[in-house]
Order: structure tokens, then C-alpha cells, then sequence
């Protein structure tokens, strides 16, 4: 049985590892629909490979120079923006939707392809910190499965494969650390974001690797695990494991921990959501345990990633909250990179973000929307004052 596939996000590199899923399975998978932010020459190659007959971009710019690019190969549907977004993800044939776009972009689709029946591979942890309750009601509702693809999510996943939820005490993410897991509190006032931007274990986007260097990154983990698996904030642990050999723990209430390792490469967990419940052999390295050495494993220092405690805090408070941490902390990211904001002060402009905003209930799509552009303008004033302190 051949699945068919759209990716949401498929220049970037997730989409990039998903299609290299495809490549290796071409009698299993088979593209239908591809949506891209602005890289419209790596999407008219993709075009020409997999010939989806949907295509998205972000912009009508993007999509008059993907026009171009493409020529007598264009695909029979091509659209800007969210309507695009929205085509890609609910394509007729597509059996899987792989949400693997940055941001808050894909929010629309994603509710539309569930809408529409489709398997969600979710890639994007953003759309369940700032709409948890909204995607998982429509889920449950629909009976669409929502499978993982953050590699420590998957591995709970894995863990989590055939047992009860009675059987669980805690799930333990693991995080790398980052590039300044062992920095002191005056060297991080110093850090720059080309510094910042050299991730130890993986080759991930600009946004993401400054999120690992904060450990906000395993601060939405958090809040995702909660809505994916149904456990609580204190039923959620997070380790530094600087090897990323363990991708995370289940521990059971009788004491044992069942742990997923493998190999630091995403289209094993890719994979694992392409081809659920059935596994199928792939090309990638078995992973080599007499050559992995020591597994450490620390607790967190609340000082040095003050983020993942801002984490803890919006997913106990519940209601938008969560939308206001999730936006702030886009702000600032934005600003370090842009050199308008220092490391030490992402957390700060968090914070005080969160201080000022008043919790309400997710209830509408309309409602995440307007708590988000609220948090983003109040994080830019809190973010431009701060530029003429430091």
C-alpha cells in the first residue's frame, strides 16, 4: 500500500529530512502536495523531483517566481499564504500531513487537515504550546491520529507503544544542553549569536538552535508532551544528555524505565511517523553502543535556563498563557539575532511579558490569534527598552 504525503515546511530541514524518507521508500511513499516559505528555487527543484500536483508559498511574490522557475512543470494548484497552506494540507489523496513549517503558520492547516481526516505528523511543537486544547479536541473528535516527530516525543511515543496510561509515572525528556550547558552567569552575558548558533548535536534552523542554547526548545517540549500524552507538569521531567544518544525516558509506576536510542539523525523518527504502526527497514547506521562511551545525565540549572522554569510555569497556569510565552519568546529571539537584545535579557523579556497578561481560556482559534499579536507588540516595547540599558 503506497501512503501518500504533504509536507507543510518541505525546504526546510525537516521537509528537507522527510523527503529523504521518501527517497528511500519511493514504493511506500509518494508526494502529492509541498508547501515552502519564500525558497522558491529549492521548491521548483522539489517540483521537478516529486511532482506534487498542490503547491504553496508564503507569499503571491513567492509564488509568481515559483511560477517562473517551474514554467511548463508547474503544478496544476498553486496558491499564496494560508489558502495555500490550507490546499497543501488537505489534498484529497494525502493519507499523511507532516507539519514541519516554523512558526505559527501552519496553525489553520493543521486544524484543517485534521478537519479533513488526514494523519498528522507533527514536526512543530508551536501549534500545540499555543493551541493544545483546540488541536487535540479536534483529534479526539475526528479520531485522527497526531504521531510525533520531535525525536524525544517520538521516543515517548515508542515507549508509550501498547501500554496504559495507568502503567505511567513520568516521562523524562532529555535535552543536549546546548552549546553553554556549562557556562556561568557572566559568560552568558557575553554570548553572541554566532556563538549561539553552534549546536553540539544537531543541524537544526537559526530560531530552534537559539531556542536549545536557552532550553526554551525542551520548555515547549514540555508543554507539548502534556497535550500529546496527557501527563501532567509534575508527571514531566527534563535531563541534560550531552551524548543525545537517549532521545527520552517512560518510567513506569513499578519503578523500571523503558528508554529510545538511536542514532542523532531525523528521519528515524520521521520515518517511525511515515509507516506507524508497521516498521520498515531503512538506510540509516545502527546505532553502535560500544562505541558511544559514557551516557551522562544532569539536572538542568534553574540559573543558567531560567526559560525551561518559564515553561513550567505557563503550562501549570494553563489558558493562553502558554500563547504569550510562545510569542514573547519569538520576539526576543528575533532581537539577539538581529544583536538588539542580549542572551541574558530573552528570559527577561519573557517574563515580564507573561507578568503582564491576564490568562483567559483557549477557546476559539480567533482567541489564540489575538492573545499572540497582544504578547508580540508588548514583548517588542519590552525588548526595545531594554536595548537602551545594555
Amino acid at each position: 500500500m503506497v501512503k501518500h504525503v504533504a509536507i507543510l515546511g518541505s525546504t526546510g530541514s525537516i521537509g528537507r529530512s522527510a523527503l529523504a524518507v521518501v527517497d528511500a521508500h519511493p514504493a511506500r511513499l509518494k508526494v502529492v502536495a509541498l508547501a515552502a516559505g519564500d525558497n522558491a528555487a529549492l521548491l521548483a527543484e522539489q517540483v521537478a523531483r516529486y511532482c506534487p500536483d498542490t503547491v504553496a508559498m508564503a507569499t503571491a511574490e513567492g509564488v509568481d517566481r515559483l511560477r517562473g522557475l517551474c514554467g511548463a512543470g508547474t503544478p496544476s494548484t498553486i496558491a499564496p499564504g494560508t489558502a495555500g497552506l490550507v490546499a497543501v494540507a488537505t489534498h484529497p489523496a494525502a493519507d499523511i500531513v507532516i507539519c514541519a513549517s516554523a512558526g505559527t503558520a501552519g496553525l489553520e492547516a493543521v486544524l484543517a487537515a485534521i478537519e479533513a481526516g488526514k494523519t498528522i505528523a507533527l514536526a512543530n511543537k508551536e501549534l500545540l504550546v499555543m493551541a493544545g486544547p483546540l488541536v487535540t479536541r479536534a483529534a479526539a473528535r475526528r479520531g485522527v491520529a497526531i504521531l510525533p516527530v520531535d525525536s524525544e516525543h517520538n521516543a515517548i511515543h515508542q515507549c508509550l507503544h501498547g501500554r496504559s496510561r495507568d502503567e505511567v509515572r513520568r516521562v523524562i525528556l532529555t535535552a543536549s544542553g546546548g552549546p553553554f550547558r556549562d557556562y556561568d552567569t557572566a559568560a552568558l552575558a557575553r554570548v553572541d549569536p554566532e556563538a549561539a548558533l553552534q549546536h553540539p548535536t544537531w543541524q537544526m534552523g537559526r530560531k530552534i538552535t537559539i531556542d536549545s542554547a536557552t532550553l526554551m526548545n525542551k520548555g515547549l517540549e514540555v508543554i507539548e508532551a502534556h497535550w500529546l500524552f496527557g501527563v501532567a507538569a509534575d508527571q514531566i521531567d527534563v535531563v541534560i544528555h550531552p551524548q543525545s544518544i537517549v532521545h527520552s525516558m517512560v518510567e513506569l509506576v513499578d519503578g523500571s524505565m523503558i528508554a529510545q536510542l538511536g542514532v542523532t539523525d531525523m528521519r528515524l523518527p520521521i520515518q517511525y511517523a511515515c509507516s506507524y504502526p508497521e516498521r520498515w527497514g531503512g538506510a540509516l547506521p545502527s546505532l553502535d553502543l560500544t562505541r558511544a562511551g559514557r551516557l551522562e545525565f544532569f539536572p538542568p540549572s534553574p540559573d543558567r535556563f531560567p526559560c525551561l522554569g518559564l515553561a513550567y510555569r505557563a503550562l501549570r497556569a494553563e489558558g493562553t498563557l502558554p500563547v504569550v510565552l510562545n510569542a514573547a519568546n519569538d520576539v526576543a529571539v528575533d532581537a539577539f539575532l538581529e544583536r538588539k537584545l542580549g542572551f541574558t535579557s530573552i528570559p527577561r523579556v519573557i517574563a515580564e511579558t507573561m507578568d503582564a497578561h491576564t490568562v483567559e481560556e483557549v477557546s476559539s482559534l480567533q482567541v489564540v490569534r489575538r492573545v499572540d499579536s497582544w504578547a508580540r507588540e508588548y514583548a517588542r516595547d519590552m525588548a526595545r527598552g531594554l536595548e537602551l540599558t545594555q
